[in-house]
């Protein structure tokens, strides 16, 4: 479980553009839970996945995962049980080293490194058969460069890399956003499959309100570092976007726009 308690989070402080973004903000995500998030730019949607992943410091409050205090824990420690996907499809892979090779980085993470071997033969048939389950036709290309590959292809190689070790939370930073309509289509849905597939809770962060009402367990809305909507379970399902879009006409309305 994953709790945000009283997190206070204020950029350029001391400075004229002084913003407090976040401040006494509270949320918790349940294990197995799916949360979609969406909310207009600058609401702290991507702020609030930058502070669990340790990315971005907060003045004050608590981050806990399984009630541990991670607040002051580095990010690159936290990943060794966050898995993220990047927007930038370039994010999060090595272009200049082959498919095989990334896999194998992403194989041997949170492991002990020594001088054997980075790439293990015996792990090339799995990693065949990772790749048949994307059912993209990838695992032929194992030998290939990871530059060489379409966006689509590399953010759905970059999911399954997030995936290979046991995780406590997999975050999906609008890892849709810079594909083109059908790729995001087939990436959405191999995203729903792994996470349900292998019974991950996952937090996704998206500007297309037709996968934040179609995909996941709960979705929360966010405007200017508050959750200004928290469905779950029933009510999502009955949740349209229609809906969602009079929450944010009216929010546009009281900021003026």
């Amino acid at each position: 479980m994953l709790e945000l308690k009283n997190v206070t989070k204020i950029y350029n402080q001391g400075l004229v553009t002084e913003a407090c973004l976040f401040r006494d903000f509270n949320l918790t995500v349940r294990d197995g839970e799916f949360v979609a998030i969406v909310g207009s730019n600058g609401s702290g949607k991507t702020s609030m996945l930058n502070i669990i992943c340790g990315s971005i410091p907060v003045e004050s409050g608590q981050v806990l995962i399984d009630g541990r205090d991670i607040t002051r824990t580095p990010d690159f420690k936290r990943y060794a049980r966050i898995g993220r996907i990047f927007q930038n499809p370039a994010t999060g892979t090595c272009p200049e080293l082959t498919m095989l090779e990334n896999l194998s980085l992403a194989d041997n993470k949170g492991k002990p490194f020594g001088l054997s071997r980075a790439v293990s033969k015996k792990r090339i048939d799995f990693f065949r058969d990772q790749l048949a389950g994307l059912q993209l036709g990838l695992e032929d290309k194992l030998h290939v460069k990871m530059g060489a590959l379409s966006g689509g292809q590399r953010q759905a190689v970059a999911l399954l890399m997030a995936t290979l070790s046991p995780l406590d939370f997999l975050i999906l930073d609008e890892h849709t956003a810079a594909l083109d309509p059908h790729t995001a289509e087939v990436i959405m849905e191999l995203t729903n499959r792994v996470v349900q597939e292998k019974k991950l809770t996952a937090m996704m962060v998206t500007h297309n309100l037709r996968y934040a009402v179609e995909y996941g367990t709960r979705m929360l809305m966010m405007d200017r570092g508050q959750i200004v909507l928290d469905v779950a379970g029933e009510e999502k399902a009955n949740t349209k976007i229609e809906d969602i879009l009079e929450i944010f006409n009216r929010i546009s309305i009281e900021c003026g726009n």
